[in-house]
């Protein structure tokens, strides 16, 4: 068994979870970090980068460890995506984080053009544009995805059922008629079993696991295909009552907890 240096203070919970997960497989892999290297193609620095919380493991790596370690991948593929995310958000809050200048001395004094503003600030302020702008121009790319994405699901279903939602609007709502088939129930919005649905999710995959959140009786708000707090909730509430994996994330035990049928 090794042992492993803490992980620093500041990682996201889902990131810690992920870091500690991918140390238990190497441990019962048994294999050091260069064994680790020639069986997966990522360098032994990047391991140990990886494995100390010092740099977010790509994707690959991830589910080329759950092979090594026998664990399921598309369980711990889920739990990298969550940690990706918070791992975004740690460095644009990183980004955004005022950076404190030193002091001048009192020895060696500025010396500045009459009447005009501190080369360091114009510096400073120009840094700051520059960041602001980049923050929301992602913002917007992502908005424009998610309205895509929406509008496109939305198209699927007008034909069926008319919308109540005005054009204008990003929110589609779903028709939700839970109905049981070979003893198990659907929504009519997606037959899946094995997609993998988290935070930030959105379509009617989305949809149908809320809908039969509700038939469940752990309401997840509306029915807007949108993977929200409120359906995180939701499936945390299920995950607790069933006895399975409590992670917030629809996978393959959790879509068949969804859609048993009551005399199970």
């Amino acid at each position: 068994m090794s042992r492993w240096k803490p992980l620093p203070a500041e990682l996201h919970p889902r990131v810690h979870h992920l870091i500690v997960r991918l140390r238990g497989l190497k441990d019962r892999s048994g294999l050091g970090t260069r064994q680790l290297a020639t069986k997966t193609g990522y360098s032994a620095r990047s391991w140990q980068r990886y494995l100390n919380g010092r740099s977010l493991p790509p994707r690959e790596a991830v589910e080329a460890m759950a092979r090594i370690g026998g664990d399921d991948p598309i369980r711990l593929l889920a739990l990298h995506e969550t940690a990706a995310e918070r791992w975004a958000e740690g460095l644009a809050v990183a980004a955004d984080a005022p950076k404190s200048e030193p002091s001048a001395s009192a020895d060696s004094p500025t010396q500045q053009p009459y009447g005009g503003p501190p080369r360091a600030l114009v510096t400073a302020g120009a840094v700051a544009l520059v960041l602001s702008v980049s923050l929301s121009l992602l913002l917007a790319v992502r908005l424009a995805d998610a309205r895509a994405q929406l509008a496109h699901a939305r198209a699927d279903i007008v034909a069926a059922t008319p919308s109540t939602v005005s054009e204008s609007l990003v929110p589609v709502v779903y028709p939700c008629r839970p109905e049981r088939r070979d003893g198990r129930w659907y929504a009519g919005l997606s037959r899946t079993t094995e997609t993998v649905l988290a935070y930030t999710h959105v379509g009617p995959e989305v949809a149908e696991a809320q809908c039969l959140l509700r038939r469940a009786g752990t309401a997840p708000g509306d029915i807007d295909g949108v993977f929200g707090p409120k359906t995180q909730r939701a499936v945390i509430r299920l995950q607790t009552r069933e006895g399975l994996v409590v992670d917030g994330v629809i996978g393959p035990h959790t879509w068949k907890a969804l859609r048993k049928a009551d005399s199970e």
